[in-house]
């Protein structure tokens, strides 16, 4: 006997319909016919599925169903990964950090999607996205083997949520890292301050970067800088312990040159430390591209 299998939600109706239109073309290849009806229940939508054999198939009614709920739950799985995970994150951000400003809210919403592999640009996103689908998948059909009938928005509620809450976790990380970039650029903001305020104390300066962050500064003339240039900058050695990027900043806010070219031997050892001196000094910058000082940071 042919049962009635139904799915309801109040949004994104239309997209579930395309998708299982693909999926009911090939169903009906394979000796199945399908018919469908859409009906309105106050803010819900219900499309309803009969499932029936056309003769051709090979396989039993039963059997025909439960390939059918497979169909269905694979394509619930994509749309809730592809789509409603959207609307599920920006509505945590919304309820959980109503404070933020929505521009605020939206770089929040980005940082999310990179805690959850959105960027989909190697192996190990994909096999995460696969992962999380795995089991959203599981879900579904552990659901549909014992129920005809689903409503999207209540099985997201009650049965994944597990689910939603990694998304709570990606949120709060985005959060966390919203404010640390906020932070940031607020720091980088006052040091360009004080830049645009200090008396440049030399023209031209050349910085050799070598290994493990310890660094050299020259004038124009290759000269290493004259430490009168740096008075008040004073160092205890002994009992300190040495943050050389943090040193190098210093020193270069000190002097404030009107123009700054960077030889080092491995940008990626401090990426971080040479971008805040790019955003400090932006348009007083330049990157050697080789010369003796280059090559003297290569040997160390």
């Amino acid at each position: 006997m042919a049962q009635t299998i139904s799915i309801g939600s109040t949004q994104l109706i239309d997209l579930l319909k395309a998708k299982l239109g693909r999926e009911l073309k090939l169903f009906n290849e394979d000796g199945f016919k399908v018919d469908l009806e859409e009906s309105p229940a106050g803010k819900f939508t219900f499309l309803a599925f009969r499932v029936s054999d056309s003769g051709t198939s090979g396989s039993t009614l039963e059997e025909a169903q439960n390939i059918f709920k497979h169909y269905l739950a694979d394509t619930i799985s994509d749309i809730i990964l592809n789509h409603w995970e959207d609307i599920l994150l920006k509505d945590i951000i919304k309820e959980n950090y109503y404070y933020f400003g929505e521009d605020e809210k939206d770089l929040i919403y980005q940082y999310a999607l990179q805690h959850i592999n959105r960027d989909g640009q190697n192996s190990r996103d994909t096999l995460y996205w696969l992962s999380r689908k795995s089991r959203i998948l599981q879900k579904l059909l552990d659901f549909l083997r014992y129920n005809n009938r689903i409503i999207i928005e209540g099985f997201i509620r009650f049965r994944l949520k597990e689910y939603i809450g990694e998304l709570r976790e990606a949120a709060d990380r985005a959060v966390d890292d919203f404010l640390i970039d906020r932070e940031y650029k607020e720091f980088v903001q006052l040091l360009k301050y004080f830049v645009d305020i200090q008396e440049s104390k030399i023209e031209a300066v050349h910085v050799l970067i070598r290994g493990g962050g310890v660094f050299k500064l020259f004038d124009g003339s290759m000269q290493p800088v004259r430490s009168d240039y740096l008075e008040g900058y004073i160092i205890d050695l002994a009992d300190n312990e040495i943050n050389y990027e943090d040193l190098l900043i210093s020193a270069l806010i000190t002097i404030a040159p009107k123009e700054i070219t960077l030889h080092y031997k491995n940008k990626n050892s401090m990426s971080a430390t040479l971008d805040t001196i790019k955003n400090v000094f932006a348009g007083r910058i330049k990157e050697c591209q080789g010369c003796r000082l280059c090559a003297s940071a290569r040997k160390n």
